[in-house]
């Protein structure tokens, strides 16, 4: 499929690495402006600013910490300073920190529910307010199966990512009228470097349950959420869209 999002503005949170980073770089090539953020990795979104050069009259990047909601405040400040409108909030931002709950830290269960499930929340209050009085606007978080399934050993990031299901299914409802999509786009098992750091056996552990037998790549993410995107898609709302190769 080709997209076309001329004339169109993205917010990516998460937008500079991993699955993030595909799906900033697919809008720039599908022709809109992006504003993609991250949390701290400067090396990471360094990398993404040289390596999209060419596209440096379309792409800001900025760094805010989106479980800290005076920093998301500040952020849609600047946005509507220096860009005006944006029609397309693509939540991207996540962060895991395993343990088995007899073992795990509090601050490891706060840390992820800050940032997957209230950093759900404040980016989206904040978008929603202004794509309310544009009355048009797609709205992308991305999800997890895991919040369907549960694994062992990550009973927080489960919990954060059911938890975002359930937030899309209702905000979906609260925005219709206002001709608002909420989706998610729920990946499975997708090769960046949020997998990168599980041990071999557990790795070959999971790819035996992908009936597709690989795992998926960045890009076929970034495709679905470009279909979500755009205004074609608009009879789709508060659904989970997975890219799981069949789990």
């Amino acid at each position: 499929m080709q997209f076309d999002f001329t004339g169109q503005t993205a917010i990516v949170a998460g937008g500079t690495r991993g699955i993030g980073r595909a799906v900033s770089e697919a809008f720039l090539k599908a022709g809109a402006k992006v504003i993609a953020t991250y949390q701290g990795n400067e090396e990471a979104a360094n990398a993404f600013r040289e390596a999209n050069e060419a596209y440096a009259g379309r792409l800001d990047v900025q760094r805010f910490d989106i479980a800290r909601y005076q920093e998301v405040e500040e952020f849609f400040r600047y946005v509507e300073a220096n860009h005006g409108v944006f029609q397309i909030l693509v939540n991207s931002s996540g962060i895991r920190i395993d343990s088995v709950v007899g073992l795990m830290k509090e601050s490891a269960w706060n840390q992820v529910i800050a940032t997957n499930l209230t950093g759900t929340f404040h980016i989206c209050k904040l978008a929603v307010q202004h794509l309310m009085r544009e009355r048009y606007g797609r709205i992308i978080i991305i999800s997890s199966p895991i919040g369907k399934f549960g694994f062992a050993g990550q009973s927080n990031y489960a919990a954060s990512k059911a938890g975002q299901v359930a937030f899309t299914r209702s905000l979906s409802k609260e925005v219709a009228s206002r001709k608002i999509t909420v989706n998610c786009v729920s990946p499975g098992f997708i090769d960046t470097d949020f997998i990168a750091d599980l041990p071999d056996d557990q790795r070959k552990s999971y790819l035996k349950q992908i009936p597709l037998k690989r795992f998926g790549t960045p890009e076929e993410v970034a495709h679905s959420v470009l279909f979500l995107a755009a205004k074609e898609s608009s009879y789709i709302t508060g659904s989970v869209h997975e890219v799981t190769g069949g789990l």
